[in-house]
């Protein structure tokens, strides 16, 4: 499934592309807002299972699985801007050292 842009495009095309040096700072800093999402989304009741009719056992054992890959897509177009702050902080703490 595929999930629709978030935000405006033009933030989006702010993002500079990353030097070696920096991917890995990115990919934490993605990987934490991923995480962040992640939780947030459980408590919205995001694929909690249905009452009436679901799919049972299965359902309720891999919807976080789907959850956490929402949380993973949204993080990778760009979020809620927490991945991007974080990277920032990152930067400058290895630039300071």
């Amino acid at each position: 499934m595929e999930l629709p842009p978030i935000g405006s495009p033009a933030a989006a095309g702010k993002r500079a592309p990353p030097v070696p040096a920096d991917a890995a700072a990115r990919k934490a800093a993605e990987d934490f807002e991923a995480a962040f999402l992640g939780e947030m989304l459980k408590y919205t009741g995001l694929n909690a299972a249905s009452e009436s009719f679901g799919g049972g056992a299965g359902e309720e054992a891999f919807a976080s699985f789907l959850t956490d890959e929402y949380a993973r897509l949204l993080a990778a177009r760009g979020g809620i801007g927490l991945a991007e702050q974080v990277f920032q902080l990152l930067k400058q703490r290895t630039e300071s050292a």
